[in-house]
């Protein structure tokens, strides 16, 4: 009989499981923790939106894989409004949350053994992973041209960064735009932090017509409602782009039962179709980013890009990201280490503002000791 060979096998240990013993250290502190490792939503779901969940929350029947069309219609209105990108009415389709499309669009593509996935030189984890659950080969590269021959099925691009917040101009995703294309190459573009730029940065999507040339053959943008507006718990999230690619997707989901309950597509929808209280919560994350990021400067540590999304990209002279761990640990602050999104990430720290306006007021206290 032949032996089973588990895919979990294939995969590294979850990153965050090593913070466990810093954590423990964090907790003991006598003001309690002030937990910046992980960029999860503290904030309330807006009434509005909690509203429109329980509106729909009598729904017996099986909902729609692709969504309503009053979601689609809500994703693609959005999309327009907010950033200049118009699709095809076939061209959404709401996910369960986001990380679950990324670890599964490898996968969903048909890509496996002999395939390369690229991502990022510093990358989310789950990028990787998705690469290795379909047995496809993890590239880590921000430089296309050094990939050689070897054939690219998937291309995956991240801006604003996780982690570094860094935003990559319109010449860059034009090119890699064109490189893919040439190749056959999908490009997906993890655009889960779009509407946070800070300072003057404006990223752009990779379906703007400055960046795909006005069509939106081979790429995807996949977006999260878990930033813009609270949602993390109802996994809310959407992809979009190539009708075609997008049809591929809808078929294998279909088969998969990958849907999106009734109830949090209707929540979706009203999120969708509200950009106040999106503005009302950049403003309390705007707040609490220069609080964080004049605290750690005044105590000598480095910000570098940081330009978008919710985390700050730290570094200190006299640290590894490892120690500048167990050193923030000691004060009762939690932060992840930069080698959990790659090798370069060696010396930094992530450091994510998405704590309460208490804990960042402690965190603030602290670092000024």
């Amino acid at each position: 009989m032949a032996e089973r060979r588990p895919v979990a096998d294939r995969l590294p240990t979850f990153p965050w499981d090593r913070l466990a013993p810093y954590k423990r250290t964090a907790a003991a502190h006598p003001g309690g923790i002030v937990d910046l490792s992980v960029g999860t939503p503290v904030d309330p779901v807006p009434a509005s939106l909690r509203e429109a969940l329980s509106d729909a929350s009598d729904s017996p029947g099986y909902p729609l894989t692709w969504g309503t069309p009053e979601l689609r219609a809500s994703i693609r209105g959005w999309l327009s409004r907010r950033h200049g990108v118009d699709v095809a009415e076939g061209a959404v389709l709401p996910t369960v949350g986001s990380k679950e499309l990324v670890a599964w669009l490898p996968t969903l593509l048909g890509l496996g053994a002999g395939d390369t996935v690229v991502h990022p030189a510093l990358a989310y984890p789950t990028y990787d992973v998705g690469a290795r659950i379909a047995g496809a080969t993890p590239v880590a590269s921000d430089g296309l041209t050094a990939l050689g021959p070897a054939p690219a099925g998937l291309v995956w691009v991240n801006s604003p960064s996780n982690p570094t917040g860094r935003v990559l101009g319109v010449p860059h995703l034009r090119k890699v735009v064109e490189w893919a294309r040439e190749r056959g190459a999908v490009v997906a573009s993890d655009e889960c932090y779009l509407d946070l730029g800070w300072d003057g940065a404006e990223p752009v999507s990779i379906l703007h017509p400055d960046v795909s040339g006005g069509s939106h053959d081979n790429l995807l943008a996949v977006h999260s409602l878990s930033k813009r507006s609270n949602l993390a718990g109802y996994r809310a999230a959407f992809v979009a782009g190539d009708p075609a690619l997008v049809g591929e997707l809808l078929a294998v989901r279909k088969h998969a039962g990958m849907i999106v309950p009734a109830p949090v597509q209707a929540a979706m929808r009203a999120a969708l179709d509200d950009d106040a209280h999106a503005a009302e919560q950049k403003e309390r994350y705007r707040a609490r980013r220069a609080r964080l990021r004049a605290a750690l400067e005044g105590a000598g540590w480095r910000i570098e890009h940081s330009d978008a999304g919710l985390y700050l990209w730290a570094s200190h002279p006299r640290h590894d990201a490892w120690g500048a761990v167990a050193h923030l640990a000691e004060r009762g602050v939690l932060v992840a280490p930069g080698d959990f999104y790659g090798a370069a990430g060696a010396g930094h720290v992530r450091v994510a503002f998405t704590a309460t306006d208490e804990r960042v007021g402690a965190a603030v206290e602290r670092l000024a000791e």
